[in-house]
């Protein structure tokens, strides 16, 4: 989504002022703003040469009303279907008489002051001239409303003084007597024929005839857009919300407010962005209508995300009069089938029934074959299947999850063998699932003692100079990049290590020894977000997502882990486990897949959804084999392993030291011992299990490989038993050491961009090959790799890519 900054002419700034008459060279005036027209039977003989004049047309350019009807029946001199000196055009087959203009831009005329009074409300809210034009539409053209009765369906024009309204919408009959809600008796009213202008509303030329946008009365987007000019962003000036935000989660914020930018999965409410424009080119000039639908598509999805968004569950809130509501009930199945299918509703883990698909037959003939059950491949597979396309997943292990893996067997406790963390929770699709679920994520505090060996607790101050340092060194190396090219890149580790050099001889300044083993601890910190040793990352690329608008808000620990939303998601889905794939061929009309033990499948279409290192091993053979582009972006990243560590106590001796904290840090002792077991997690939020997780990263994981399982926590509880020195710390009663590296079919953490390459290796892996052969995980996001996140998301955009294909 895009990251600029707000337009400040769509955003409320102070109040306009009212101007009280305007002159239009439009409008029936002298210059002095006077009338013109002699007022009418004033003498018989002016009756009698009104009824000889001719029947007047919409002076309208292509209007094909032959003969309008004033639908406003105003003035008391109306001219009703008969003759008037003009009509005023504001769709074809909505007009009004001069003589109703006269009636309300008039000052001496009884309407005068309800236009007035308008005027003021829409002036001070909105931001396009309260014209009178604008009036009609807004205030006095008749609702339309559809009987909800199914086998009618027909569209009725209510009577200009009923006020339509959600509840009368979603109930409504034909025959209903809308002041007491009564059916009328007799003949059945669904018999009687439908008004003819309906039809014409669906043809292109009526909206291209249309004079103004629809502006949506009471919409449930409202709250959320409160600091636009409501007409800017699809909604009436003149109508204040009854709608509110209680109770809604804090994290679902999915429009950007004035002046605010990088927030991922945000849309700007006043602006289409350029997928939909691609897809609905007809908004181009005036997007009025598409932001009004798509706005109140997207607050009725965040108001309730846990039952399938549908077109008859939006279209009661369209609340606009005129035969443009007809339109927008129409477009409004059009635009939520596109968000649907783009992955911005309907989506997480969400499953419909078979029978009843989110999208529409036409997508609905294809098959897919979906290689990897990780949340990548889930992800997929679910959101197909709720397309009404066929899919199969095939996974090579015997459980799904892929690097999302639970070990439940802890008293009290889920504790991730891979990911359970969720960094920056607002608009995550993480956050979503769990909303879905009723799945509570606990918050982690920004509390982080470093405690060093011996069991001193070091000074925050000290920790705060050492990582205003460390960042000033990154700051340093981001300076040096710049002007910098692939060929001219270097190892990040190298750089720091460069500037760390160079700063110490400029400045004269000398760290203390404790002070150097706390910029071992922030290296180890980045080493841990990178998944690798820094000598292996590059220094020009290592943070290539956060030029993209990144997540923002709570980094939260999932306590009930990542594999109750995968599970959740995959169920009803067809997964075949225990099955290795070894070649894909898609030199043929469709794609055949092959298993180890030599079982064929084929599909239209197959989804490759493995880690990296498959692909950098060439575990799978693809005829025609990959291209020399892909397989250089494929090799120009790496495969970053990180392990951890588990262990569960009698009792949690760490409290009184911690007081509370959600996690602790080691300082190193020394620079060859960093990377082990650097961050201790309290794995229980409540504070009555006795649960710690702590991480292996850099150089320490190779240090563990050659080392048993009882070796490692025999290291990992001589760190422990330093940084709490002044008591005793108990022998662990339950451990476990993940292996990761050891993984046939994973052998990785996440991944990072290895020295000589760029961010642009994940987009070329993503690309598909000949609309046959597609690509989904971590390590295809360039926006939110080495994440769950990322890797979902990777595989709702297949999905869509594929089901447009």
């Amino acid at each position: 989504m895009p990251t600029c900054t707000m337009s400040s002419s769509r955003v409320r700034t102070k109040k306009k002022t009212l101007v009280v008459e305007q002159s239009n060279d439009n409008l029936p005036l002298r210059s002095s703003g006077r009338q013109v027209r002699k007022k009418a039977a004033e003498t018989p003989e002016d009756d009698e040469d009104t009824s000889e004049k001719k029947y007047r047309k919409c002076e309208k350019a292509g209007c094909t009303a032959t003969c309008p009807v004033c639908f406003a029946s105003a003035a008391e001199r109306c001219a009703k279907n008969g003759y008037t000196s003009r009509w005023y055009h504001l769709s074809c087959g909505e007009h009004f008489c001069n003589e109703c203009f006269d009636h309300y831009y008039r000052s001496h005329k009884d309407g005068y002051e309800k236009y007035t009074a308008w005027k003021r409300i829409w002036t001070s809210n909105g931001k396009s001239e309260p014209s009178p034009k604008a009036f009609m539409a807004d205030q006095q053209l008749p609702y339309w409303v559809q009987c909800t009765k199914p086998e009618c369906g027909k569209w009725r024009q209510l009577t200009k003084e009923i006020q339509l309204t959600s509840q009368m919408a979603e109930t409504y009959r034909c025959g209903t007597k809308l002041n007491n809600s009564t059916k009328v008796e007799g003949s059945d009213q669904c018999a009687m024929p439908e008004d003819l202008r309906v039809a014409e509303v669906s043809d292109p030329w009526w909206y291209s005839m249309l004079i103004l946008p629809p502006l949506l009365k009471d919409s449930v987007a409202a709250p959320w857009l409160s600091a636009y000019y409501p007409d800017c962003v699809g909604m009436s000036p003149s109508c204040t919300s009854t709608h509110r935000l209680i109770g809604m989660n804090k994290y679902f914020q999915p429009f950007y407010q004035p002046n605010e930018c990088g927030k991922a999965l945000c849309v700007r409410p006043d602006v289409m962005e350029l997928d939909e424009l691609y897809d609905f080119p007809e908004y181009s000039r005036d997007p009025t209508m598409y932001l009004a639908l798509r706005n109140l598509i997207l607050a009725l999805w965040y108001t309730n995300c846990k039952e399938p968004l549908t077109p008859q569950k939006c279209t009661h809130h369209i609340i606009v009069r005129g035969l443009v509501r007809i339109r927008c009930v129409r477009e409004t199945e059009r635009i939520l089938h596109f968000m649907t299918r783009k992955g911005l509703i309907n989506t997480g883990v969400l499953a419909v029934n078979r029978d009843q698909p989110l999208l529409p037959k036409d997508y609905h003939n294809k098959s897919v074959i979906v290689v990897g059950a990780g949340p990548a491949g889930i992800a997929a597979a679910r959101q197909l299947q709720n397309f009404g396309i066929k899919v199969m997943v095939l996974e090579a292990k015997d459980r799904i999850g892929g690097r999302v893996w639970d070990d439940k067997t802890f008293k009290g406790v889920t504790v991730g063998k891979g990911a359970q963390i969720v960094n920056g929770c607002v608009n995550s699709p993480v956050a979503l699932m769990c909303e879905q679920m009723g799945i509570k994520m606990h918050k982690i505090g920004e509390k982080c003692d470093l405690i060093q060996e011996g069991g001193r607790i070091t000074d925050p101050t000290i920790d705060k100079r050492m990582d205003f340092h460390f960042n000033s060194i990154l700051d340093v190396v981001a300076d040096w990049r710049k002007d910098k090219n692939q060929h001219q890149d270097i190892p990040l580790g190298d750089k720091i290590q460069e500037i760390y050099k160079v700063f110490i001889q400029e400045s004269g300044i000398q760290f203390s020894e404790l002070e150097e083993k706390v910029l071992q601890f922030h290296i180890s910190n980045l080493e841990y977000a990178c998944g690798s040793n820094l000598h292996e990352v590059s220094a020009r690329s290592w943070d290539h997502n956060e030029f993209f608008a990144q997540f923002a808000g709570d980094h939260t620990l999932l306590s009930s882990g990542y594999s109750a939303i995968i599970e959740k998601m995959a169920e009803g889905l067809d997964i075949r486990l225990k099955v290795p794939v070894r070649s894909i061929n898609y030199s043929g009309d469709e794609v055949q897949v092959t298993s180890t033990d030599g079982t064929s499948w084929t599909a239209q279409k197959v989804l490759v959804a493995v880690p990296l290192t498959i692909l950098h091993k060439g575990a799978i053979q693809f005829n025609p084999a990959l291209s020399e582009r892909k397989m250089k972006a494929i090799n120009s990243l790496g495969a970053g392993v990180i392990e951890k560590i588990a262990l569960q106590f009698p009792y949690r001796f760490w409290d009184s030291k911690i007081q509370g904290a959600d996690y602790f840090g080691h300082i190193p002792p020394s620079s060859n011992k960093r990377g082990l077991f650097s961050v201790f997690y309290d794995m229980d939020p409540q504070r009555k299990c006795s649960v710690l997780m702590s991480v292996i990263t850099g150089d320490a994981v190779a240090t563990i490989k050659q080392l048993d399982d009882k070796q490692v926590v025999q290291q990992c509880m001589a760190v422990l038993r330093e940084l709490f020195k002044e008591q005793d710390v108990p022998d662990p009663i339950k451990y476990f050491v993940t292996r990761w590296n050891k993984d046939p079919w994973i052998q990785m953490a996440y991944s990072f961009v290895k020295t000589g390459g760029s961010g642009e290796a994940y987009d070329i892996i993503a690309e598909d090959i000949q609309g046959k052969i597609f690509f989904a995980g971590e390590a295809t996001n360039r926006h939110f790799p080495q994440t769950v996140t990322g890797a979902y998301l990777s595989g709702v955009r297949e999905a869509s890519k594929i089901t447009a294909s």
